[in-house]
């Protein structure tokens, strides 16, 4: 361990945890170039190229050139994605009405824990709320 140093351990860990968000931020821009519909087919090459070509220097000048798309382009997949799961979860529950059954019985059952209607009113609108 003489031959190593404490300061060197810690300069390689700093340097290899920068590699490592460089290769996020390398990854991100891909699929942002990808993932991109305005640009078209030479103008992704172009970009992929000079990411692959000159990583540095091409990831640096996407993120200045394109940055602000980056974040916007984002957005919008993520509120797509929060639309298709919320879409899923209404198809998932059942039909619209299926909801307002399970509000009316929970309406029921706190009627009938504040006193307002008797067990026996209770089971007949229950009844009738599930039929």
């Amino acid at each position: 361990m003489d031959d190593y140093p404490l300061l060197n351990v810690f300069w390689t860990m700093m340097w290899f945890f920068l590699w490592i968000m460089w290769l996020f931020l390398l990854f991100k821009v891909i699929t942002d170039i990808f993932r991109d519909h305005d640009l078209h087919g030479w103008a992704k090459a172009g970009w992929l190229i000079f990411c692959i070509v000159l990583p540095y220097l091409g990831v640096l000048v996407y993120v200045i050139a394109r940055g602000k798309g980056m974040s916007r382009r984002d957005v919008k997949q993520a509120k797509q994605s929060e639309a298709a799961f919320q879409d899923y979860i209404r198809k998932a529950a059942g039909p619209e009405g299926a909801g307002s059954a399970t509000d009316e019985l929970t309406r029921l059952a706190d009627l009938k824990a504040n006193g307002a209607i008797t067990p026996e009113e209770f089971e007949k609108a229950k009844a009738k709320v599930l039929s």
